[in-house]
């Protein structure tokens, strides 16, 4: 039996494969077929799509429209070096175009003092610049460039509507690298900062959006592209640390439609000096002892003058400093107790030549409301 049990299996093995090649009709691609019509067994990672966020969306777009319209302001300004020899120094900072025609408006010491102004466009196309106006009081100026075609620019927004959190975008060349856009939250409304050099500047836009040297006089634009503010300081030397300022637009405003109705920009001017004082010494003079500005001199023939303000009648040494009393005391300025030496000065930095400024004095034991119409200070550029 153990012989005949190979032949067996032989012919069994033999049976089945005529019967699987003859009879049963099996289509061996049907067998197989599964296996490569229903795509391949591996799986491909999906091709890059454009898939921005609306966020990152809004970005681009307002990049786009911006870009053009901001510029890139070379200053050169020539200073004694310790020979005595004129050197020129080449400054930096941006811009962004108000009209068609060629207005930009930046930030006051991005163009001080210089000798001459190159204003490049986003094409790098140079063009001279003339400097239209400035106003130092708020780090403002004006600036024209003559092209030979229309110009884009960019449209104005509402910095008094600001909310602390909403998104800002920031355009500028800082150090000199063109066109760079930065992002970030507007992170504090009202700030009030004190440069190194220069004038003490409230109201302030305070923004985490890197902003650093070469961005100032660039626009801070909101989600919709305004401009909301003109970058104008960081915080510390170095660079940006996330505490950036900006002025806000709403300031500019006004400076802007008076020099497009007149071609020039008005500054008042009261004509009087004053002393700060209090507490002890204000006592000792008879006067109230939180003090205020004690006027020393009243120039003849100014809106100080006319409005009937009075200046010292004698001199006394106080701590050998001549000081000026029998004057008066101004205690409010437009209806808010004198803070400080800059109280008054800070109140005209708000006002246009022309205005009323609103005046409490202290004079014979007695307040006094006085309204001065502001006089119109010499342009000067």
């Amino acid at each position: 039996m153990r012989v005949l049990r190979p032949f067996l299996w032989a012919a069994v093995l033999v049976a089945g494969f005529v019967y699987v090649t003859s009879v049963a009709r099996w289509n061996v691609g049907d067998l197989l077929r599964p296996l490569h019509s229903g795509g391949p067994m591996y799986s491909e990672a999906a091709a890059a799509g454009p898939g921005f966020s609306p966020d990152e969306q809004n970005n681009i777009d307002i990049y786009k429209a911006s870009r053009d319209a901001t510029v890139h302001i070379d200053s050169i300004v020539y200073r004694e070096n310790w020979f005595f020899q004129l050197v020129p120094e080449k400054g930096q900072g941006s811009g962004f175009l108000l009209n068609p025609n060629g207005e930009i408006l930046t930030n006051n010491h991005v163009v001080s003092g210089g000798s001459r102004l190159t204003v490049t466009l986003a094409d790098k196309k140079a063009y001279k610049a003339t400097l239209l106006w400035t106003d130092p009081r708020n780090d403002l100026a004006m600036v024209k460039i003559s092209a030979d075609r229309k110009l884009p620019f960019l449209k104005l927004g509402d910095s008094d509507v600001l909310v602390v959190g909403q998104k800002v975008l920031a355009i500028g060349n800082p150090f000199g690298l063109d066109g760079t856009l930065t992002t970030g939250i507007v992170s504090a409304l009202g700030r009030t900062i004190e440069p190194e050099e220069g004038t003490r500047m409230e109201g302030m836009i305070q923004t985490d959006a890197a902003i650093n040297p070469g961005n100032s006089g660039g626009p801070l634009l909101d989600s919709h592209g305004n401009v909301i503010g003109i970058n104008t300081a960081i915080y510390g030397p170095q660079g940006n640390i996330g505490l950036g300022f900006a002025m806000p637009i709403n300031r500019a405003k006004p400076l802007i439609e008076e020099y497009a109705q007149s071609g020039k920009i008005s500054r008042p001017t009261l004509g009087l000096t004053v002393f700060p004082i209090s507490g002890y010494l204000a006592e000792q003079l008879d006067l109230p002892s939180a003090g205020g500005l004690l006027i020393q001199t009243v120039e003849r023939g100014s809106p100080a003058d006319l409005a009937g303000l009075r200046g010292y009648s004698r001199r006394v040494l106080v701590d050998n400093y001549p000081l000026g009393i029998g004057g008066d005391l101004i205690t409010q300025v437009e209806g808010q107790d004198v803070e400080g030496a800059d109280s008054l000065q800070r109140a005209l930095d708000r006002k246009r030549a022309g205005q009323i400024l609103n005046l409490t004095i202290y004079r014979g034991g007695r307040a006094m409301r006085v309204a001065i119409k502001l006089g119109e200070a010499p342009q000067r550029l």
